[in-house]
């Protein structure tokens, strides 16, 4: 039998593989088990200032209900899936044809206006708040789920036509030019032989664009007010305004907040990876 990779190592590195692998998990997960564990809190250990000891009662029915029952959450829940779903459908195809485009065409402005998109993702976003608002004030799109949608498409696609830009790329001309031989049109090369060879590409960016949009708190105050589009993130942000003594029940809801994106990653775990890791190995 040949020893395993941590066989072979020597002492001293196994003693720092078995110390700063588990510190690392650690303070990895300390603030989302301190979350976790406020959320099931009782409020008189709230009031009482027990933050940190072991819970005197736990209340996990009675917070996790309270959350839905006595608040909107379960409204801005289904804001936040009315935004990120068109988002990432919209942000993929828009970034699959550009990239596209990019990638298979030869023309005098192609590194040019590859590197507009690239540029484009250097800006800090912050800086356009007052603009974008300005605009979404005069398209009427303000404090609407459309306006978020179109906003969010807008800044994503720069990084989705990068990324899928260089998949293309690496995918074999040689398919693309015996498919113009054989007499085959532009789109049906892009839709029947570049399509189902992008599909672990188009799963990578899904998981990733749907984590960027589900957790933005930025765009989601700055275009929204009030309750009619207001996404989880801000959603929570009212809660802890409404219940400013009940951190709990706020911890309770920012774990259902936090539990899309997390089941979108382990049920697109395997295309994920792959879609990351294709061609990184000849």
């Amino acid at each position: 039998m040949f020893p395993t990779p941590i066989e072979r190592t020597k002492p001293s590195t196994q003693l720092l593989y078995k110390i700063a692998l588990p510190i690392s998990i650690i303070i990895w997960l300390l603030p989302l088990l301190a979350v976790a564990l406020t959320s099931i809190r009782s409020g008189a250990d709230i009031n009482s200032g027990n933050y940190w000891g072991m819970p005197t009662s736990i209340n996990f029915i009675e917070n996790y209900t309270a959350v839905f029952t006595d608040s909107p959450l379960g409204y801005y829940i289904l804001n936040s899936f009315k935004i990120t779903i068109p988002t990432v459908i919209g942000a993929i195809v828009l970034s699959s044809l550009t990239g596209f485009a990019l990638g298979v065409y030869r023309f005098k402005l192609n590194l040019f206006v590859f590197f507009m998109f690239v540029a484009g993702n250097f800006i800090p976003f912050q800086i356009l708040m007052v603009p974008v608002r300005d605009l979404s004030l005069s398209l009427g799109l303000y404090n609407s789920v459309w306006g978020l949608v179109v906003f969010h498409i807008a800044f994503q696609t720069g990084f989705c036509t990068f990324f899928m830009r260089n998949f293309i790329r690496a995918l074999p001309y040689e398919l693309i030019e015996a498919a113009r031989v054989e007499g085959v049109s532009e789109f049906k090369i892009f839709w029947y032989i570049v399509v189902p060879l992008m599909r672990p590409a188009m799963a990578a960016l899904s998981v990733l664009i749907f984590t960027f949009i589900w957790n933005d708190y930025f765009w989601a105050i700055v275009l929204t007010q009030g309750a009619e589009a207001m996404p989880v993130t801000a959603g929570l942000n009212s809660l802890n305004g409404q219940w400013v003594y009940n951190q709990h029940l706020v911890s309770a809801g920012s774990i259902i907040a936090a539990l899309p994106p997390v089941l979108m990653f382990f049920l697109m775990q395997k295309h994920f990876i792959a879609g990351l890791t294709l061609g990184a190995v000849k």
